[in-house]
């Protein structure tokens, strides 16, 4: 028998073992807390019915800011379903991807206070950085991915991982792995690192960017959000866990498009432009297996990938932008604007880009874009500044699919456009709204 029947036999009898061990499953109690304002009740039952129907199979939070105000903040389940730890109002969790996009909100408010602008070549300052080629990059391209440093050769280590200078020249002496502006390619941990760098480089007290965070956004603004999280905090933190191969099918099942990203998992175990992005910090894994439990990693100031918070205070930085409270509105209106919007060579799809944002097109909902970033296993944040909302979703029950495939906020069943304008009205005013899976 060829390994190709092999592989396909062993491929359903996993299945039919899957199923059989769901079928039989002991449902348990559903664990929900939070706070909705009048208006927003259905999102409430929404967000149980998903831990009801299984799509939680740890824990979750879920927020929302209108005008300034949180009119959604809830949260259910487990922060480490083994030890029976539910998730507490104050628990915290890795955010992933959506770290980038606070990290662009940090380069953002020094545009806004002229210490750069996105036009500008990081090499005015930060000289070294201008090697091998990388002399014509702009601030705007590596915030774009268009810095050709999708991936390093250089193995990461933890030891380099946790000093900026080794990081510093690793980036100054690598070569791009395609002209710089051509083409963008997602920066998967190189964008983290980079943008670290530029804060470094900028600003006149020369602090790291959770330093930066810390002092200029959170810290003043009482928001919960890390980027290297204090020895003191680690207790709050929920445990990941990776979906099991019947969870991967059933969002299969679930929505066809997901299909798309469990079937490129294999571009993760092979040599391709994806693994070598994703695969290197090697000791940085959530996919098949999770390390991002360790809690030496979670003090790593590392800004593309290891943010950590809750829902709550992911929404509650981006209600500050929302609101206009932190940027000026010629930045804002820039920041409405993505920079690029063609197939990103490393995950060969097209995702909108620009600012370090994704753009996500809401066409008929009354506004053209959602700005905001998904992050590895369905975290979101995203901000409408044209209504002034702000939602974030963030869970530990990692699950294949990214954000803009789920129903988590915007949509029912069917994806209807119809649904999706009927959510935003509910957000924009109070009323019926849409499943929260």
């Amino acid at each position: 028998m060829g390994a190709a029947k092999i592989s396909f036999f062993a491929f359903f009898a996993a299945l039919a073992a899957a199923i059989f061990i769901e079928l039989f499953r002991t449902k348990e109690p559903v664990y929900v807390d939070g706070t909705v304002e009048r208006g927003y009740e259905k999102v409430k039952e929404l967000f149980i019915k998903n831990f009801e129907d299984g799509w939680e199979r740890e824990g979750a939070t879920f927020a929302v800011f209108v005008n300034g105000t949180k009119v959604v903040d809830l949260w259910g389940g487990y922060a480490d379903h083994q030890a029976e730890r539910k998730w507490k109002k104050d628990t915290m969790s890795i955010t992933f991807s959506t770290t980038k996009a606070v990290a662009a909100v940090c380069v953002a408010l020094l545009v806004d206070r002229g210490r750069l602008r996105y036009d500008d070549l990081i090499a005015t300052y930060w000289p070294g950085f201008a090697k091998h080629g990388k002399g014509n990059v702009t601030v705007q391209m590596a915030l774009s991915h268009e810095a050709g440093l999708g991936y390093l050769d250089t193995p990461i280590t933890e030891e380099i991982a946790a000093d900026h200078n080794k990081i510093r020249e690793i980036l100054e002496n690598e070569r791009p792995k395609w002209e710089p502006g051509r083409m963008n390619g997602y920066h998967a941990y190189t964008y983290g690192w980079i943008v670290d760098q530029i804060i470094r480089h900028v600003d006149e007290k020369h602090r790291s960017i959770g330093q930066f965070l810390r002092e200029e956004i959170t810290g003043p603004h009482h928001i919960d959000y890390y980027i290297g999280l204090p020895f003191e905090e680690e207790y709050r933190m929920a445990r990941l866990s990776v979906p099991t191969m019947w969870e991967r099918i059933s969002e299969v099942l679930y929505d066809w498009r997901v299909s798309r990203y469990f079937l490129s998992l294999w571009k993760f175990v092979r040599d391709t432009p994806l693994s070598r992005a994703t695969n290197n910090p090697s000791w940085l894994q959530a996919v098949a297996r999770c390390t991002l439990n360790n809690p030496d990693y979670h003090h790593l100031e590392q800004a593309a990938a290891l943010g950590i918070g809750n829902a709550r205070s992911l929404a509650a930085i981006f209600n500050l932008v929302a609101t206009q409270k932190l940027l000026s509105e010629q930045v804002l209106n820039r920041l409405q604007h993505h920079y690029n919007n063609d197939t990103d060579v490393i995950f060969d799809d097209v995702i909108a880009k620009g600012h370090g944002f994704l753009y996500m097109p809401l066409h008929r909902a009354g506004t053209e874009f959602l700005v905001g970033h998904t992050g590895h296993g369905c975290q979101q944040v995203v901000y409408d500044l044209k209504n002034q909302v702000s939602i974030a979703y963030v869970n530990n029950g990692l699950k294949t699919g990214l954000y803009d495939l789920y129903p988590s906020i915007y949509l029912e069943d069917d994806g209807d456009d119809d649904k999706i304008e009927e959510f935003n009205n509910l957000l924009v005013g109070g009323g019926a709204t849409k499943r929260t899976r």
